[in-house]
């Protein structure tokens, strides 16, 4: 978890891992929505429960390792970034993470509510925008730890 990523920065391999994963999240996510598109529903419903669970587990294993690894001042140490900067970029990525992950868990699980009520294509789309931002924002952080 912790031996030197395939990256080629400074990064874990566990980091180097959940920044791919978090890269091609929106890729993933929008195939999904693709199946809807197409009137898939059924394949559309599983493709996005099992990408959900599927980032759930990966947060969970970023999450251990990031504490097994000493947080966030640990993996500051090398980069030319300031800490002030740096913990910004990092609280806005958080925001924009937590944010999306509850708008996207609450789109899954009242999905048969909120398509009779309409609501369920405007919570996707927003879910979408913040998984794109939440893609974005993560590689930013890594970006300042790793490479800068």
């Amino acid at each position: 978890m912790f031996e030197l990523g395939f990256l080629g920065t400074r990064a874990p391999f566990f980091m180097d891992s959940v920044t791919l994963i978090v890269a091609f999240l929106p890729l993933l996510v929008a195939g999904a929505i693709s199946l809807a598109k197409a009137k898939k529903y059924k394949l559309h419903a599983i493709a996005q429960m099992v990408i959900f669970a599927f980032s759930v587990i990966v947060l969970v294993y970023f999450e251990t390792g990031v504490r097994v690894g000493g947080g966030f001042n640990s993996f500051m140490d090398g980069s030319s970034v300031s800490h002030s900067y740096a913990f910004f970029v990092l609280i806005l990525h958080i925001i924009i993470a937590t944010i999306t992950l509850l708008i996207w868990g609450i789109s899954l699980i009242r999905a048969k509510h909120f398509l009779q009520t309409g609501v369920h294509k405007l919570l996707g789309r927003v879910s979408f925008v913040g998984i794109v931002l939440t893609s974005l924002s993560g590689i930013w952080v890594y970006l300042i730890l790793f490479v800068y």
